[in-house]
């Protein structure tokens, strides 16, 4: 079976999203020698998850009322409420309101400051 083993964000601003991201979750991203390049570790290796990059966006970035236009990753945090306040704080506007998903957890979707949607999860089995 195949697994994701690592993500790429893309921006008009790279720089812009690495502090974003950075801020909002506390990840490790520093330039990747002298590419457009910026690597993401998410956190310890002995944890699950997965790291990636935050690459230039080439073209056209997300258009407002359209579908979406690339994949979308979800973050596990521990507190939803909090994470999704501070993500419009640092600049994110809301796109999905907090929602169960039965048995699993509480999920709610941001815009990143450059329009890519981000979703937010706690878990929680008790969420109806």
């Amino acid at each position: 079976m195949s697994r994701v083993v690592h993500f790429e964000i893309h921006g008009s601003d790279p720089e812009a999203m690495a502090r974003f991201y950075g801020e909002l979750f506390g990840w490790r991203i520093s330039r990747w020698g002298q590419m457009p390049y910026w690597a993401v570790d998410t956190g310890p290796a002995e944890q699950p998850g997965i790291n990636g990059g935050i690459v230039p966006r080439r073209g056209p970035g997300p258009v407002e009322g359209q579908s979406v236009n690339a994949f979308v990753c979800t973050v596990e945090v521990e507190a939803l409420d909090e994470s999704f306040g501070r993500a419009i704080e640092l600049g994110g506007t809301p796109a999905l309101p907090k929602m169960p998903i039965p048995g699993v957890g509480w999920l709610a979707y941001v815009k990143d400051p450059d329009g890519n949607i981000l979703g937010l999860m706690q878990p929680d089995t008790q969420a109806k």
